[in-house]
């Protein structure tokens, strides 16, 4: 793949069409060699190993004795079976059962600070167990539902309905302006953000959208900006909680952006050479969007010229 984004690149195997066999699954947790990776609150349970930082594995029997009837099944690496295993509650656990195994790092601090494939597993578990923490009842008749196919499933005993982990469609776009001096792309900045802190323009898919009709509407409810042509560039999974961001390119056919003050108080137009002044931190105002950000990418690629 041309572009490989943060919290991508899971090297697991899911076992998709394993994972829902009751007995195959109980095979997976009586293995001796079954891993589990640890979680806070969201936060993975990460080591240093000679001089870098990774995630810490135990096995699962080892996982399950501290966080009992808190664990999913990731999948299968070289044909081991992977776990996750979650602590809930506002105690860090490294003061007690977990002490001495490591610390527990924030999200984002882990796209950082991980290698990619770590990352991306952690990623994964968050997601799931923010998704179970959010659908411990059935939409239908709200009845408490159970876990199944390993917590890749949830089922009511109830009414027999089925529910599944959802995953939130996101465009995230950078407006390009091509009919002047020379090309320009747009950023925009949320009040809530460090100051500084510019991005690209994002928003949730709606029913009944394409990506390039959402594409269009975010960007001219956000800016006042009419979209001409949209054109993809990578997709990054997004645990916070559980979205996929949907990385676009979107020329549109002016240069008279206006901030709805709603979403965005501010926006600014960049030339190539203003774009790598963010990038490289030297420009007088703007801040550029973070490492593990796929906003960061899309800025790079246009700032290569490569749009």
């Amino acid at each position: 793949m041309p572009y490989r984004n943060a919290f991508s690149g899971n090297p697991l195997d899911r076992s998709g069409d394993l994972r829902n066999d009751a007995a195959w699954l109980a095979e997976q947790e009586a293995n001796p060699e079954a891993l589990a990776m640890i979680l806070w609150e969201g936060r993975p349970l990460v080591e240093t190993h000679e001089g870098a930082e990774r995630l810490v594995w135990l096995s699962l029997a080892h996982a399950r004795d501290m966080a009992r009837d808190r664990d999913v099944f990731l999948g299968l690496w070289k044909g081991a079976p992977v776990f996750a295993a979650e602590f809930e509650g506002s105690i860090d656990p490294t003061t007690g059962p977990a002490g001495g195994l490591g610390r527990f790092v924030e999200m984002r601090e882990a796209a950082v600070v991980l290698p990619e494939t770590d990352a991306a597993i952690a990623a994964t578990a968050k997601s799931l167990f923010d998704w179970r923490r959010r659908h411990g009842f059935c939409a239908a008749c709200g009845k408490a539902s159970d876990q199944a196919s390993g917590g890749w499933k949830r089922v009511c005993p109830a009414c027999g309905t089925e529910h599944f982990p959802r995953v939130d469609p996101v465009v995230i776009m950078l407006p390009v302006y091509k009919g002047g001096a020379e090309p320009v792309c747009l950023l925009g900045r949320q009040a809530a953000w460090p100051v500084g802190r510019m991005s690209a323009l994002a928003g949730f898919m709606e029913p009944g959208e394409s990506i390039e009709e959402a594409c269009a509407r975010e960007v001219m409810e956000e800016a006042g900006l009419t979209v001409s042509t949209v054109a993809y560039h990578s997709s990054q999974p997004w645990p916070f909680p559980g979205q996929l961001m949907i990385g676009l390119i979107a020329e549109v056919t002016t240069d008279e952006a206006a901030p709805d003050q709603t979403e965005l108080e501010a926006v600014a137009w960049l030339t190539r050479s203003e774009a790598r002044a963010v990038l490289d931190e030297t420009h007088p105002t703007i801040h550029a969007p973070p490492p593990y950000a796929i906003a960061r990418r899309l800025l790079e690629t246009w700032a290569r010229g490569e749009d």
